[in-house]
């Protein structure tokens, strides 16, 4: 294919949005709209980049270079449009960091759900010579532009306040996408007019400049509105929420995952999933999660940046954020419910989490087990360690994080504070209400707490009369 240079339009206020956030941060299954626009970009590894910014301008372009150096763009300029007076205006702001060869593709930064196979698609169409747009035959097209065609030939692009009653009845209409060779798109936005119902400079005018020009336009429909689903108000937003969740859930169904209910899962982000995995209702997958073979995750899971081995079952209500550190549960291993594990939990396998038990930055080997009401931060704890109900490992003295290991086969009984650094040695044992300041021998027995006393005849204080 042709060298491709994407102009983005995202200047837009997004009025309807009823929001100080620019529309195209606003998030689908969440990621920001504009996010998934140069995602789906990138993935024709375009020579450039040109985002076309307006209202909060400074935010929207930094975020629009960090969307592209994700999507593997690196090349990628943001210009201002000021004031806004339409789409063609728009591309017109972006016209000189154009090349003098090769292929423009405009895309809409409101339009998240374009694939990147459809944009190739587009630009093959055009192929270096013409004008391609992308169309779709939509049921209601209130508010499109309409195709307007003699026979099979596009003549023109007629907005919807511009249509007259006839055209209005065509169901075809304009998506927002086209790819037109720079060359030709040079001549034709210097020639635009905004005498139109709107006063502004249409995009959609260059098709009747081509027609006058006698140069070709090719449209290709589209047979998945889903992808040309546009975003302007809460309402929309919610429905192609909806909409994009319910594809996943098909798309996982079809793999072979059991899900009790396909419309009470939300997946934002990426989720992997290997044989026979069940997902009960109301479970939410942020970040990269992978769930392994037969993994079972139990109602109302949160789940952000894990990985699940095969296996591994989540009991309802169990929350995971692995955030940046990551985090994994080993194979077999049993979390919940009501359990959290923080950035920088690796859970090795048959590891019991139960319930209102924290770990962050700790790794627990085989078989160890915290089943109720206990805290891990910090710790490299042993295999078929037991830990007491109410313990916690004091792992911050106010200004630094301190480590505690906890060797194999250690007990560490109910209501112990392990204060860090501190190593309790393979074998041995905590009494019950212990603080432990020192490192303990391995095999012993080691009691830290007052001794208890008894006081004959004493009166419990009572209240004083009023």
């Amino acid at each position: 294919m042709s060298a491709v240079d994407v102009v983005v339009m995202a200047a837009g206020k997004g009025t309807r949005m009823k929001s100080r956030r620019p529309k195209v941060l606003h998030r689908l299954a969440g990621r920001a709209l504009l996010d998934r626009v140069v995602e789906s970009a990138g993935g024709l590894q375009p020579r450039r980049l040109v985002v076309v910014t307006g209202h909060g301008a400074e935010e929207v372009d930094a975020a629009a270079r960090q969307f592209a150096a994700a999507a593997g763009v690196a090349d990628c300029r943001t210009v201002l449009q000021s004031p806004q007076l339409g789409t063609g205006h728009a591309v017109q702001q972006a016209l000189p960091q154009l090349g003098e060869d090769g292929v423009c593709l405009v895309l809409n930064g409101d339009v998240p759900l374009i694939e990147a196979d459809t944009l190739r698609e587009l630009v093959r169409a055009c192929g270096g010579e013409r004008l391609a747009l992308l169309t779709v035959d939509l049921a209601d097209p209130t508010g499109y532009g309409r195709i307007v065609r003699e026979g099979s030939q596009v003549r023109a692009i007629v907005e919807h306040k511009d249509a007259s009653e006839a055209q209005l009845r065509i169901a075809e209409v304009y998506t927002g996408f086209m790819a037109v060779p720079n060359r030709l798109l040079r001549g034709w936005l210097g020639r635009l007019r905004n005498d139109n119902a709107q006063g502004e400079y249409y995009l959609t005018d260059v098709v009747q400049l081509a027609v006058q020009d006698g140069q070709p336009v090719v449209a290709l429909r589209t047979q998945d509105p889903l992808q040309v689903e546009g975003v302007n108000s809460p309402l929309q937003l919610a429905a192609l929420e909806r909409a994009l969740q319910r594809r996943q859930a098909e798309a996982l169904m079809e793999a072979g995952v059991r899900l009790a209910d396909p419309a009470r899962i939300d997946i934002r982000g990426r989720l992997a999933c290997g044989q026979d995995v069940e997902i009960d209702v109301n479970c939410v997958f942020e970040g990269e999660v992978v769930l392994g073979d037969e993994v079972r995750i139990g109602a109302n899971c949160w789940l952000r940046n894990v990985r699940i081995e095969a296996g591994a079952v989540l009991l309802p209500f169990t929350h995971i954020d692995g955030e940046r550190a990551g985090a994994s549960v080993g194979e077999g291993a049993s979390i919940g419910p009501f359990a959290r594990l923080r950035p920088g939990a690796h859970l090795g396998p048959e590891v019991h989490i139960g319930n209102f038990v924290e770990v962050k930055n700790s790794t627990l080997g085989r078989g160890a087990k915290a089943n109720h009401l206990a805290y891990l931060g910090d710790a490299q704890v042993g295999e078929r360690v037991n830990y007491g109900a109410g313990s916690i490992t004091a792992n911050y003295d106010g200004a630094n994080k301190h480590r505690t290991v906890i060797q194999d086969d250690v007990h560490v009984g109910s209501n112990c504070v392990l204060v860090a650094p501190v190593t309790l040695g393979a074998g041995g044992t905590v009494g019950a209400g212990s603080t432990i300041t020192k490192d303990t021998p391995a095999g012993g027995l080691a009691v830290a707490r007052g001794r208890q006393a008894h006081l004959a005849g004493w009166q419990r204080p009572k209240k004083a009369p009023k």
